[in-house]
């Protein structure tokens, strides 16, 4: 259930000797005869961007949307490293082009980890001939793993669909992501993988709807990162297929890993699905969503199982949208807590249950139109605190 569960990939990862800790950090994915293929990419909008975003993004543009390999490293971001860090960005898409068997610029490179740290590229270098021989059909998952920083568990998912002539298409993918998990994405990697027949400039446009109904409505801690990447490679093996089927496809690997971040988080202890109905507009939805997410104050009452309507009433008034205080209403686990300006009667036994688990699901109505936006999100928690106040 990964990239190499489409037909005609491979992955592989290992330990190149990135991380101190001497765990996997070193991955790559491939078409399974280094042939190109359909690339599309979605980035970070952080300013501050990157070498490798800056490399991945000239090579589709070079290509026209082509790429027949992905290079990743974890344990250093390669990141406010200059012009330098440009050229080690480089030299590992044409080290890979090398051991694959294509073009420098049909390869896209991704890194992930520590912010202004050279890359050390006497460890990468040589291990990227080792890691392109090691690709097979069941490297998806080791590619995950080698993919990890902070992550706990490696992030893979599967979907599948119909061709135009009725065969099966599938979508693959694996990602890293636990943390400054904010739009638009995060401190992300995520690598997709379809046999499904589809042009580059379709392939961008689904990709980047997919993103936006995924990795761009989970927010951890309001951080957006320098790297954010997610890749598409699509074979076209399995035959055309019509854009709205890939795109569903698309968006439910990409939601299906949007969720095992959060699950995930740095230090969470709750996920929360959180859906706002009755807005002014979709957008007024989607700011008061993203206001009380990301609000320190309501994080601690999920950590502490407290379902207070108070902190998310607050919230949604403060987010500088239509708002009426006689027409909100708010649910926790399906139960009404907040209604008609009063506190409701609720089954405390079975709010309690919902608040102690895993997930936890939270519905605010505005009563002011028919706006909605969905955004999943997490708790804050001592450990999410522990695990940020060091760099290493």
């Amino acid at each position: 259930m990964s990239v190499t569960s489409v037909p005609g990939f491979v992955a592989a990862g290992m330990a190149c000797g990135v991380k101190p800790s001497g765990a996997d950090d070193l991955a790559m994915v491939a078409t399974a005869d280094g042939s190109t293929v359909t690339a599309a990419g979605v980035f970070t909008s952080n300013l501050m961007t990157a070498p490798p975003v800056l490399v991945s993004r000239d090579h589709l543009a070079t290509t026209g949307g082509r790429a027949a390999a992905v290079v990743v490293n974890s344990g250093n971001a390669n990141a406010a490293t200059g012009q330098s860090g440009r050229a080690d960005a480089e030299t590992m898409c044409a080290l890979t082009a090398g051991a694959v068997g294509c073009q420098t610029d049909e390869v896209l490179v991704c890194s992930t980890g520590l912010i202004g740290f050279p890359l050390p590229m006497e460890a990468i270098a040589p291990a990227i001939q080792t890691v392109a021989a090691a690709m097979t059909t069941e490297g998806g998952p080791a590619a995950a793993r080698a993919m990890m920083t902070t992550d706990t568990v490696p992030r893979t998912t599967v979907a599948t669909g119909l061709t135009v002539e009725g065969s099966t298409f599938t979508v693959g993918g694996v990602a890293k992501g636990a943390a400054m998990l904010e739009p638009n994405m995060a401190t992300m990697l995520a690598v997709l993988t379809t046999d499904a027949e589809v042009d580059a400039a379709t392939a961008t446009g689904l990709l980047r709807t997919a993103v936006g109904v995924s990795f761009n409505c989970l927010t951890v801690d309001g951080a957006e990162s320098t790297n954010d990447t997610v890749l598409l490679l699509a074979s076209g093996s399995a035959g055309p297929v019509e854009p709205d089927v890939l795109g569903a496809a698309l968006s439910d690997a990409c939601r299906d890993l949007a969720v095992q971040m959060a699950d995930d988080a740095e230090g969470s202890t709750k996920t929360v699905f959180l859906t706002v109905t009755g807005a002014a507009s979709d957008a007024e939805a989607a700011k008061g969503a993203r206001d009380t997410a990301n609000c320190q104050l309501v994080k601690c009452s999920w950590y502490g199982e407290d379902p207070y309507w108070g902190r998310i009433a607050a919230e949604m008034g403060a987010a500088g949208i239509a708002f009426d205080p006689t027409t909100i209403s708010i649910s926790y686990g399906g139960q009404v807590v907040y209604a008609d300006e009063a506190v409701q009667p609720v089954d405390a036994d079975a709010l309690t249950a919902h608040m102690a688990g895993r997930q936890i699901d939270l519905d605010v109505d505005l009563g002011q139109g028919d706006g909605s936006a969905w955004i999943v999100t997490t708790d804050l928690s001592h450990a999410y605190i522990d695990e940020n106040m060091r760099t290493s």
